[in-house]
Formats: C-alpha cells, structure tokens, sequence
C-alpha cells in the first residue's frame, strides 16, 4: 500500500510531524463472537430474560454500531432462511452491542432458542446476519423436578469412606431424537451412560453457599444413548458437602445424595423421563476415601468392571433409599466449569539426598497427576505432592499443615495400569512416589493443570525477562486459585473463598481472563452468607463460626468487586443484583461506628505486611492501626456506593450517602492527620489508602506523597504494603508524579519485592514476600503457601499504568477507552493486549534511539483517547486523519488524540 506523506499545519499549539493517509477500501461488516450471559451456545440457563451481546469485525476505521436486529426461532434451518420466527427485535437504532435483552414471548423450561443479529455502522454498512448460535432454558420450575433424591444404604458411606456407585438399567423403545440429562449431587459426582463419561467438567455440581443455592448440571446426551437397553451410572465423592473444610468436616450434612432426571424426547415426538428413584441401586468400589485436602486412596482390585454397561450383573448391589430435600434452591450454573487445562510432562527426575524419588514439573500449578505405571499385584504407589524442596534439596510438605495431599493406588495386575484421580485436586510442582521398586519410566506420568475454564483476556510481554516471568507468575497463581471458587491457596487445609484475597485481585484477574460469570455467581454466593445485620463473611461459601463476619478490607468485596466488574463488563445488572448486599455493608460499619469512625471490632489489618522479624524491636516493623485501615475502607466503599447509586439513577441514595461519606473523612481526619498532613501510621499502607481513597483535603495530599517516597527510599526503595496496601501503592505514587518510584519498587529483585520471588525461582505469586528467604530457609511453615495471588494485585497497574490501558468510567466496559502508557524503569518494550467485550484492544511501546514509539489497536464500536507522554511540544509521526488532528488537545506536558476503532502508530523523540 502506498503511503501519502504531507505536514499537518492545521494546530498551531504544537508540531505535528508526518501524516500518513491510506487510500480508500471496501469496508466488510460482520458480526462474530456471540454469547448469550457471557457464554457461548450455554445448556441450560435460568436467566428468564437472557442478555445477548456480540463483536463487530471490520476492516475500516471509525466504525460504530448504529443499529441492530435480532431474530429468533426455535428451528435453526428455519431461522436461516429467515421464517417461523419466534421473535425479532425489528431494528433498533442503539450503538450498544453487548448485554442486550431478551424482550420476546416468555421462554419455557428446557426450550432450545436459535438466535442472529446483523448490524449497520456509521459508514452507510449493514452485515448479513450473524452465524446462527443458541442458548437452551434450564429447569425454571420446581415442579419441573420429578426425580426423587437418592442416598445408598451402605454403613461405609461416610465422611473419608468409600465412594458410592449409583447404577440403573433401562431400555428405550425408540429412535431417540435428542436427550438432557439434569443432574445434581450432595458431594461432587461423576455420571456415566453406557460406559461413556459425561462432559469433559469436573467437581461438578460446584462449591455455593448449599443451604441457600445449589447448583445443577445440563447435559447434552443424545449420542449416548442407544435403542434398547441403556445404563445410567453415578459415583458421587464427598467434595465440599461433606468433606474436610479446614478444621471441619460434615459441614453440610453427612449423608451423599443424588438428584437424576434424563428427558428423552423420541423421533415421533413422544417423551420418557427416567429417573432417580427407588428402582436404583448402589454399592462401594474402588475409591476407598476422597478428599481435596488428603487426596484419594484408589484399590484396583476392587473395580467392578463394566457397572455402568447394561450388560452388567448388578446383584449383590443394595436398594437405594430416598429422601426429600428442598429442590426451590436448585439453580443453573453461571460461570464455566472446571475442566483439564494444560499438560506437563517432567522436567527432572530427582534423587534426593535422603534417596527420594521426586519429579519436578516445572511449574507450581492446581490439578491432579495422571500415571501409567507397571508393578505387581498387591503393589501400594504412593504419590505426595509438594510445592517447593527445602534448603537441602529434600522433598517438603510441612507448608501444607494437616492435608496429607496423597494420591494412593492399590494395583491390580502386573499390567500396565492407567491411574488418575476423580475427587481431589492438589497444589504442587513435585511429586514423590513410593511403593514402586522398579525403574520409573517418567513417560508415563504427567500433571494436568485443572481450573475454572475462563477464557484468557489479556497478555503482556515487556522487554525484562524477569518482569515476564513475573506476569506468569500472576497468571498461574490466578489460574491455581480460581477452582470454582477464588480460593486463597491450593494446597493445604484451607483452599477457601477469602473475602480479601478477592477483592485485592478482582481488577487483575479481569484484565487476565475474563471472570464476568465466574464472579457473578461468587457475589451471588457473598449475597447469601451476608448476615442479616449487613456483616460480610470472611470466606464464601461460609463454612465458619457465626462470629467470622465483619472485617474491613475483607468484607468490602462486597462493594469492591462489582464496581470493579462494572468498570470491565459495563454490566448494570451487577450492580443490580449487588446493590442490596451493598447497602447493607454500609449499614453494618454505620451502626458500628461511634461519631462516624469505625473504631470497634476484630479487623486482620494489613495483613503480611513487612517486618524484619517475628519480635521485631526496632521499629521497622509496617504496622498500620487496624481501625485506620477500617476507616479508610469504609469511606472507599461509601464512594463506590454513590458511584453505583449514581450509575442504577438512585438520586435519594447519591445525596445520602455523599453526606455520609464527608462525615466519614471528617472524623478520619480528626481522628488519624496531624495539622501538618502527617498520618498517624507513618506507613506506606496508611499513606496509600488515605491518598488512594481521596481522605485528606487537596491542600494536603501532595506532601503527603512525598512522605510516601520517603518512606520508601528509608527502606532501601523497598515496599513494606501486606495484602491491603499492595494493590494501592504504585498507583498512588503514578497518580501523584512518582512514576519512577513505582518503577524502581517494581523492578526491585531484592526483600521485600514483587521479583525476590522470581530470583528464587518462582513460578507463582507466593503468600508471603519472604517463602524462601535469602538464605535458603523457608519461612514459617504454618503460613508459607507458594500459591497465593494477593500480591499479584500489580498485574493492575502493569496494564493500567505501565502499558495504559484503561476504561473510561463514563463509558465503562470498554466501550469508551484510555490509552495512556507511562514508560519508565529500563524498559524498552512494553506490549499489551486485551480481548474485551468489543475485541482486541492493544497498546504496545518501545524505546529505541530516543524515540517513543506506540502501536495502538482500538476495536469496532468504541472510542479510545490516547494519551502521548511528554509529546506536547514535540513533532509527532503517525497515521490519523485530519479531523482527529484537529480534535488533537494539548495537556501539560502530554498530548491527547480522540480516536476511532482501528490501528494507529504514533513516533517522537522522547524526553523522559
């Protein structure tokens, strides 16, 4: 393509350097990526008015949605050609093209809907229509339900016993057209139809809060079903129903349950439900125990081969019994499930100095280990799992507590034998193996990386290796963490839903994946703990005392995460379905409070924050007064309340909570500022979030600022932040002018440090800054987990800061974007890439020769204003149009371009 060379002389407030103009092309308007509630084609939704959103794909620049249409059918040839329509839209003037509406007939229970959508742009284009998808209604009625709840009669079902079977033989009588499997357990449950497993998801029916909200699974079954005889087989494992939860077992109850209803529905348009019910049977096989925090105990010899085949001979199987349980809260999932992600195969084959037999895979990740291994008849192999070896190069687990995390098989055959788990997971880099007394052939063996499966959103390369490895490091400690539920750690016997771990991560893990329906169902869960006096547990699902309930920092998730996913998704209903649990927190730290300051209670403060040592004496210690902190978090989601009240048009709430929040900074001014500024905890945690969360009068803030940098540098350009400092602290200091202090914490590689942890070979975000200290000792194992994602939280400011891209607030969701890189440090390269709800947006920046060069991607139907740093005065080279040149806004030191979808380059000599 040729290029156009010409001056722009058309703003005199700055020079302009060469324009490139591209000749003029067919622009080619489609639309792709259509998913219905944030999933593509889903089975089984309980959404009765389902939101619908898409991608527009264009070649031109500029292009905007002016209008849509959306037609339906319940017949997909049909709706193609265009007839028998159950509902279309007509078309709609509306630039919006993601969460729109359903607004047809009402939808039935288990109704197959088949959807498109064309769209005109701004430049005179209309698309054909889309490719045809589809959503399918789950069960909406209780009545819809006519299986009956099954349990075995077996006195070894019980917590750490053996694993019930479940098992039916039935016949169909006809061509089958097409079949759903409706599906739930009490415990976790993995169902077969005629030897075939079902679906590729695991611990399936999930972790909610059971006693309010338990979910159900949909599945697609008509391949694997036959004319004739069938069979229906079931083993349920104790999972979190009734498992091992921290120091608690039996938590839900203690019996194992199974709800089952298939629907078949034949050629000739009849139907058969079959169902749980007393003409099933049940009995103990090989899994001898399961558990997340212990592992599984597998005995070969016990398999009963074939049970769930309808040749099988079940005598000597026992009558299931039935039983009643409340079927109003079963609900469809909301978010993907945990599936089998990446493979490892190992690294080294290790003989430890106390002659073990380990296998380093290379990277600390979540999931289970698969072995073909040959022994003998009788043989017991015992795996262990561990995340790190100690100083000596010996195999170690005393970080995982009381969770033995062994996986243990009984073989039964001098045969190669194929073994994996069915009702654990564990947290691990290494695995020792005992039991086996020939040669270990490590082709054999591999780890499979298990979690929730959400689709990865964002991407970013810089041009340090070690700050890589450090986004890898966050990326994987979100992916190990993010088993259904965001867990703190992986590993030992704790794997729960704290609150705070949430909250400080929730920005960074929406730029990594996209976790819209994991956190929705999550925050659905926090909405059914939440106390009645407005108290917000500290883990969800709430498996804890009564007492547990409360703390600042922890329980503003409830207030943190859905803006915050507001701000990602532009997704209102969030806020909707929050706003309640909202306001109820601010009531809760309202009625706490004595003269507006909430200075009562248990808080965990800041937690890990720095300190020297244990008993440290000498002052160094980043101690922040606890009921500072809760004041501060307490004014931070007042603000987010009046922003959420502003955006759902509640102006009663905006105007009183705008008085409640003065008075909430009053009394935090009267309570923790000196005259001078000074803030009574001189620690960076207490000057982040008082600068962070706007708590001092402007006058103030910028000395209190430099205090900031001072702090810093008195630690040896260190940071001292634990868990609730840590997301605050570079961008308060970008925020204030001290980017390149934000940048020499970042790069630091020594303790305390976000790269300590790289230099020591880190593959995750550990728990503490210290796991491994400088001399190879490890840190105290009753808290020392190397699968934590809290520290993380600088994923955030590494694409929001570093790489600039943002959302604009007033157009949230992307749908109006800031591109505002801040290069600095000795980077030479920053490349980032997020997949929004529009598409790719990008911003990638290099140094080189004294120049600044930017590439920026902004995707159809979204506005982006790009943002030069230090170009104001300086001539710049690039590829905009006229008219964006003549909306170009000169601002300080920074240069502003309004721009369209598209891709643009922008060159200039740069002066840090």
């Amino acid at each position: 393509m040729k290029l156009t060379k010409y001056i722009s002389k058309c703003i005199p407030v700055f020079s302009i350097g060469l324009l490139f103009s591209f000749p003029s092309v067919a622009q080619k308007l489609s639309v792709a990526a259509l998913v219905c509630e944030y999933q593509t084609n889903p089975i089984g939704i309980d959404v009765v008015k389902p939101r619908l959103s898409w991608k527009l794909k264009s070649s031109g620049q500029d292009i905007l949605q002016t209008s849509y249409e959306l037609r339906m059918s319940k017949d997909s040839a049909q709706l193609k050609n265009g007839k028998n329509l159950s509902w279309t839209s007509g078309k709609v003037k509306s630039a919006s093209s993601v969460h729109i509406m359903y607004n047809g007939p009402a939808l039935a229970s288990a109704q197959r809907n088949y959807w498109q959508v064309r769209v005109w742009d701004n430049k005179g284009n209309v698309s054909k229509w889309s490719d045809c998808n589809y959503w399918e209604m789950g069960l909406l009625k209780t009545s819809d339900w006519t299986a009956e709840w099954i349990k075995s009669n077996i006195p070894a079902d019980t917590v750490d016993g053996p694993a019930p079977m479940f098992r039916r033989s039935f016949e169909l009588a006809k061509a089958v057209k097409s079949a759903r499997l409706y599906i739930t357990a009490h415990g976790i449950f993995e169902a077969y139809l005629n030897g075939k497993r079902i679906g590729d998801e695991y611990f399936a029916p999930g972790w909610t809060s059971y006693r309010k909200r338990l979910q159900y699974q949909v599945y697609d079954v008509t391949s694997l079903l036959n004319k004739g005889k069938n069979a229906a087989g079931v083993m349920v494992g104790d999972g979190w129903y009734r498992g091992h939860l921290d120091k608690w077992k039996n938590i839900y109850g203690k019996d194992l349950a199974l709800l089952y209803q298939l629907e078949v529905q034949y050629t000739d348009g009849t139907k058969e439900t079959i169902a749980s019910n007393k003409q099933w049977k049940a009995a103990i096989g090989p899994i001898r125990s399961s558990s997340f925090y212990n592992g599984e105990v597998y005995d070969t010899r016990l398999e009963k081969k074939g049970w769930n085949m309808s040749a099988y001979n079940d005598k000597g199987w026992l009558p299931v019994t039935t039983a009643v349980y409340d079927n109003s809260i079963l609900v469809a999932p909301e978010m993907p499930p945990v599936r089998k992600k990446e493979v490892f195969h190992p690294l080294k084959l290790i003989k430890t100095p106390k002659g073990e037999t380990v296998i380093d895979f290379g990277q600390n990740l979540v999931g289970w280990v698969v072995i073909d291994i040959k022994g003998k008849l009788g043989d017991v192999i015992t795996i262990k799992h561990a995340e790190v070896l100690d100083k000596e190069g010996n195999f170690y687990t005393a970080n995982l507590r009381f969770a033995k995390s062994e996986l243990k098989y009984i073989l039964a055959s001098n045969q190669v034998e194929h073994h994996e788990p069915h009702f654990t997971y564990q947290g691990f880099r290494y695995i020792k193996i005992e039991g086996f007394t020939g040669k270990l052939d490590t082709a054999g063996i591999r780890a499979v990386a298990m979690y929730s499966d959400m689709e990865a959103t964002g991407n970013l390369v810089t041009s340090n290796p070690m700050l890589n490895q450090l986004q890898h490091n966050i990326q994987w400690g979100q992916k190990g963490n993010f088993v259904d539920v965001p867990t703190d750690c992986p590993q030992r016997n704790e794997r729960l839903g704290w609150t705070g771990d949430a909250q400080a991560f929730s920005r960074t893990a929406e730029y990594n994946m996209n976790v819209a329906g994991f956190f929705t169902r999550w925050l659905k869960d926090l909405s059914a703990d939440q106390h009645a006096d407005g108290a917000v547990t500290w883990v969800v699902p709430d498996i804890m005392s009564p007492t547990a309930a409360g703390v600042a920092g922890w329980a503003d998730a409830a207030t943190i995460i859905p803006w915050s996913l507001y701000q990602t998704y532009g997704d209102k209903h969030i806020l909707e379905q929050q706003y309640p649990g909202m306001k109820a927190w601010i009531g809760y730290m309202e009625q706490k409070s004595i003269n507006d300051l909430w200075n009562t209670g248990f808080h965990f403060g800041d937690w890990c924050f720095y300190s020297p040592s244990p008993t440290d004496d000498s002052g160094k210690a980043a101690v922040t007064d606890k009921y500072l902190i809760a004041q501060a978090f307490y004014a931070n989601s007042v603000q987010l309340m009046i922003n959420t009240a502003e955006v759902l048009g509640k102006d009663e709430d905006v105007k009183k909570y705008q008085a409640l929040l003065e008075k909430i900074k009053k009394a935090f001014v009267k309570e923790y500022v000196t005259g001078n500024g000074r803030v009574v905890s001189g620690t960076q945690t207490a000057m982040a979030l008082t600068l962070s969360f706007d708590l001092l009068p402007e006058n103030l803030r910028d000395q209190l600022a430099g205090r900031l940098v001072e702090n810093i540098k008195a630690y040896g350009n260190h940071l001292t932040t634990g868990f609730l400092g840590t997301p605050y602290l570079c961008h308060v200091l970008s925020r204030f002018g001290y980017d390149d202090m934000a940048y020499t914490l970042l790069l630091q590689d020594t303790y305390p440090s976000w790269l300590y942890p790289v230099t020591k070979g880190a593959t995750t975000i550990w728990e503490r800054w210290d796991g491994i200290k400088a001399n190879g000792d490890l840190q105290d194992p009753s808290m020392n987990s190397f699968n934590h994602y809290s520290y993380g939280a600088i994923g955030d400011w590494m694409y929001r800061r570093m790489a600039g891209l943002d959302t604009d607030t007033k157009n949230p969701g992307y749908k109006g974007i800031t591109i505002a890189p801040h290069p600095g440090g000795d980077l030479s390269m920053v490349n980032a890439t997020l997949e929004t709800m529009y598409g790719k947006l990008q911003s990638k920046w290099q140094l080189k020769n004294g120049l600044f060069i930017l590439d920026v991607v902004v995707p159809p139907n979204t506005t982006a204003e790009v943002i030069l740093p230090n170009a104001a005065n300086t001539e710049v080279t690039h590829n905009l149009v006229v008219s964006t040149l003549k909306k170009a806004v000169k601002s300080g030191k920074d240069l502003k371009y309004p721009v369209g979808s598209g891709s643009y380059h922008f060159e200039y000599h740069f002066k840090p």
